[in-house]
């Protein structure tokens, strides 16, 4: 390969442009057999979500049984980097953005991939850790996310107290996700993508490719589809069809009481999202962002509040103006490192 990794990494760290997302920076180079990906850990990234597994690791083992996934060329321990074989395409958060309805292939497509995932055999992945949750026990795995949202709420609301209380968020914002954990169905555990979204989502030629694969699980197959529903935000048609497709395709003891529990994973992932985003997009301003990219930011986080504040049970919308005005005023200086989006 020319030039050689190494040189592509350094030409990647000094370029100043990527594709970033919250855990790694993605730049795109050329070499004599192709475009590829650098992706480059982002170093000191807030941990923010669960993770058990190298994400080159869980690509190589999922390929075998899992059609459309990135093709991981070389890994790097030090430094750290990986390549990957470009994918051509258009990313869905830029042809089809929130409120606009997504090309129709995807949504048969990304059942068929969930399809896929739950075939790939428990041997074939890295090892779970210890002490992870056995098949079918739903309910520790719904405690082991919650426990993550907890730590990270835990870690930044002493910090983050004055933005948390003028963003409305009530001192105990999980009174109504752990309680219901213990009520959960027993269903068979699976590999897991969790973070389908439209910018994880390439189409190309009426197919469509499953990209950043670093947030993988073994557990609930119906967290997959809670996750999706959530950060996807789709038009409620193309939601109902993607929820219908899914419990057509998927076996009984997959689908046996997960009308009840989708519910629970969805109001986990709407209060995460608040407590997470808030600290992300607060980051994102006090290190200086443009007009533009500011008003998106304050519109999404109003919305993901909203969602939350209807699990909290508090009816009154809030404003964008009062959300942007408690981004700007009640953000601590020492936040440390801004985190990139």
């Amino acid at each position: 390969m020319k030039p050689d990794p190494l040189s592509l990494y350094r030409a990647a760290r000094e370029s100043g442009t990527s594709a970033s997302g919250f855990y790694n920076d993605n730049i795109r180079a050329e070499t004599d057999d192709g475009s590829v990906i650098v992706r480059i850990p982002i170093h000191g990234a807030d941990g923010m979500d669960l993770r058990i597994w190298p994400e080159q690791d869980v690509i190589r083992a999922v390929a075998p049984w899992v059609s459309a996934v990135p093709e991981v060329l070389l890994v790097s321990p030090e430094p750290a980097f990986q390549l990957h074989r470009f994918v051509a395409g258009d990313v869905v958060d830029t042809v089809a953005p929130r409120g606009e309805a997504v090309p129709a292939h995807l949504l048969e497509d990304v059942v068929r991939f969930f399809g896929q995932l739950r075939r790939v055999p428990i041997e074939c992945l890295p090892q779970v850790p210890a002490d992870w949750p056995k098949d079918r026990d739903t309910a520790a795995f719904g405690a082991r996310l919650s426990a993550v949202t907890v730590d990270v709420w835990e870690r930044f609301r002493q910090p983050y107290a004055a933005l948390y209380s003028a963003l409305g968020v009530p001192t105990d914002p999980f009174e109504r996700v752990v309680a219901d954990w213990d009520r959960m169905t027993a269903r068979p555990f699976g590999a897991l993508h969790c973070d389908v979204h439209r910018k994880n989502l390439i189409v190309c030629d009426g197919r469509t490719f499953f990209l950043d694969w670093e947030l993988a699980l073994w557990g609930d197959p119906l967290y997959d589809l809670a996750v999706h529903l959530h950060k996807m935000d789709y038009l409620p048609q193309e939601a109902e069809t993607v929820r219908a497709a899914w419990f057509a395709a998927m076996p009984v003891e997959v689908t046996t009481g997960a009308v009840a529990d989708l519910a629970v994973y969805v109001r986990h992932e709407r209060v995460k999202s608040a407590l997470v985003d808030a600290v992300r997009y607060s980051k994102l301003i006090l290190g200086g962002v443009e007009t533009a990219r500011e008003d998106l930011l304050v519109g999404s986080l109003t919305t993901k509040l909203d969602r939350a504040r209807a699990v909290w049970g508090i009816g009154t919308p809030l404003d964008r103006e009062q959300i942007r005005a408690a981004l700007t005023r009640h953000v601590p200086r020492a936040a440390g490192e801004v985190t990139r989006s």
